[in-house]
């Protein structure tokens, strides 16, 4: 199968590389100059300059394929719906958009995918819908949570006195394995048209997680804030993955996991 992947970063390329191996055509893109030389030695096909903010020529040839993988970080409407229009005149049949689970309301409690506890002043939500609702193709919209793994290390995520703000609310985390894992299972699986959350399993509190990735690197004297938690918190369930698509996450329980540094 052909798949084209908008964003070729930490997520991106290790995607590549597992997409790949399946036995799929991969075209990647950057908006560097510079490394289009890197991605044309990893891509199967050619490595494309597309940047959505400024649209190139080379857009119609890099949509040439069956599946788009939309995963940058991009907040720019204006730019994902001149995208759009650029894919319904394409042979794009379906979209599988990398979102965030921010989009979803701190209800002091569990959100899910189908109860409708997106915030609508999300930015990142109205971006969502704009794929959702359009009938050119389908849109899958995977909501990872926090991305951790290999270098992305989270003993570093506060270190240098930075505090870590509301301790004892829960933490919502994803390993990198896991976010390719669903990735490549919406694709085999053609779960199309549709939303999953992406978030391990346990949720144990900032104090608990941070205080162990911290003590992985030697990292002493660890600050929390002395507030008490009055701020409001979410925990992201991975329900519909596990049920639906059957998935078994190789990192459940983000206080095993191990990094590189």
């Amino acid at each position: 199968m052909n798949i084209s992947i908008l964003g070729s970063g930490w997520l991106g390329l290790p995607l590549a590389n597992e997409l790949i191996k399946l036995g799929h055509t991969i075209h990647l893109s950057t908006r560097s100059a510079d490394k289009l030389n890197v991605l044309a030695d990893i891509a199967t096909s050619t490595a494309y300059l597309i940047d959505i903010d400024d649209l190139s020529n080379e857009i119609q040839a890099f949509l040439a394929t069956e599946i788009l993988i939309i995963n940058i970080t991009s907040k720019n409407k204006d730019g994902f719906a001149k995208l759009i229009k650029q894919i319904e005149t394409s042979t794009i049949k379906n979209v599988l958009f990398i979102s965030s689970s921010s989009v979803y309301h701190a209800v002091n409690g569990v959100v899910s995918e189908d109860e409708g506890m997106e915030s609508a002043d999300s930015l990142l939500y109205q971006i969502e819908q704009m794929f959702m609702t359009n009938t050119h193709f389908k849109t899958t919209i995977l909501r990872l949570s926090g991305l951790i793994g290999y270098s992305r290390h989270p003993g570093n995520f506060f270190k240098n006195g930075r505090v870590v703000q509301q301790p004892d609310a829960p933490v919502n985390l994803i390993h990198r394995d896991d976010c390719i894992g669903i990735i490549t299972s919406i694709i085999k699986q053609a779960a199309w048209g549709d939303a999953f959350n992406g978030c391990a399993t346990s949720h144990p509190t900032k104090r608990e997680f941070y205080s162990y990735a911290s003590d992985l690197l030697n990292i002493v004297n660890l600050e929390y804030s002395n507030e008490s938690d009055s701020g409001t918190y979410k925990i992201v369930s991975n329900d519909k993955v596990i049920k639906q698509l059957d998935y078994q996450f190789i990192y459940p329980d983000v206080m095993t996991i191990k990094y590189d540094e």
